[in-house]
């Protein structure tokens, strides 16, 4: 297995721009997401390690070899995607060695492949059915399968979830998690997702508009976010954001009817701020400063969707026997070492 590093990767079509100069190192055996919302570059980026896309500038490396301007069959990976993408004439068993057989393999080395792919991913009882017998999850195991059997250094996973119903979706994100942990190969995955990212990758790469925003393992990201679209794009449901002003007292907070004192470096008097809090880090109390507008019941958690008298919404996670109703006014009460702080104008984090 191998690691793979970007060095200043450029991508245009034409006069346009679309990756804009990224930087970046997967180390080996590492699981590594890339997430942003659509059109941030994601898909694009990992064609291009997969050699679909032409890299404008920069360097591509898969362990210690230059890849940029190889093939992909050279290149030494293999790409799961979203469509499953099988034959639908054939069996599992020769979906699944159909890559090897067209490259000249002996019988007897893709047999033993696809018995190994077949039984790390439980197939077996699979092999003789045709794609039309099998559900959207079994077809998707078979495209992993597919991409197992190459014995790639590389794998590469764009949207492979994306068909498929919640259930199922919750079922897969736990077969990769243990192929990953099972072959230990090195994994680049592409979602729109953030729970995808959060429950499967050792590093996430957040993208937005072509450009690297951060870097980190998931909880790292969560707790410690550099700027608010990080803040905002990693966790569900998304952190709360509410307009401030730096005082020469700390911060004016219209929507909380107060001025806050916070433990982070104080802005210049005047400046534009925006605070952020996580649902979970906040409590309803007996006031009236907010009005809850709904609230979801799901299970174990609630979440109630709150309206401050200035019109700004904040969603507070609720566990417990009480739950909030609509039409109800409220008080919230949090911890002030919770509580982010971006500056108004860059959105940079304000530590």
């Amino acid at each position: 297995m191998s690691g793979v590093k970007l060095n200043n990767v450029i991508k245009r079509y034409g006069e346009t721009q679309v990756i804009h100069g990224i930087d970046l190192d997967i180390q080996d055996g590492e699981f590594c997401v890339f997430v942003g919302p659509s059109g941030c570059g994601k898909s694009t980026l990992l064609r291009m390690v997969a050699g679909l896309e032409e890299t404008t500038e920069g360097q591509i490396s898969i362990g210690p070899r230059d890849v940029t301007r190889l093939d992909p069959s050279l290149r030494g990976v293999s790409m799961v995607f979203q469509t499953y993408a099988l034959y639908p004439h054939m069996t599992v068993k020769e979906n699944m060695g159909f890559g090897l057989k067209m490259n000249g393999h002996p019988k007897a080395e893709i047999e033993q492949k696809v018995a190994e792919a077949s039984r790390i991913l439980k197939l077996d009882e699979y092999l003789a059915r045709k794609p039309a017998a099998l559900s959207g999850g079994q077809r998707q195991r078979v495209s992993i399968g597919r991409a197992i059997v190459r014995g790639p250094e590389v794998f590469l996973f764009d949207e492979p979830l994306s068909n498929l119903d919640a259930e199922l979706r919750v079922e897969m994100r736990v077969e990769i998690a243990r192929l990953h942990e099972e072959i230990g190969a090195t994994m680049i995955y592409v979602t729109h997702d953030q729970v995808e990212a959060m429950t499967l990758a050792d590093k996430i790469v957040v993208l937005r508009s072509g450009r690297i925003e951060q870097v980190g393992a998931p909880m790292d990201l969560y707790r410690d976010p550099d700027n608010k679209f990080v803040a905002g794009f990693i966790g569900s449901p998304a952190m709360n954001f509410v307009n401030g002003t730096a005082t020469k007292d700390g911060f004016d907070v219209p929507a909380f009817g107060t001025t806050m004192k916070l433990s982070v470096e104080q802005p210049a008097n005047g400046t534009a701020v925006s605070l952020g809090l996580r649902p979970e880090h906040a409590q309803i109390v007996d006031g009236d400063t907010f009005a809850v507008e709904l609230t979801e019941a799901l299970g174990g958690v609630s979440y109630a969707y709150l309206s401050s008298q200035t019109g700004e919404k904040i969603v507070v996670e609720e566990r417990g026997d009480y739950r909030s109703a609509k039409g109800d006014l409220v008080g919230l009460s949090f911890d002030a070492d919770r509580v982010m702080v971006f500056d108004g104008l860059s959105e940079e984090r304000i530590r």
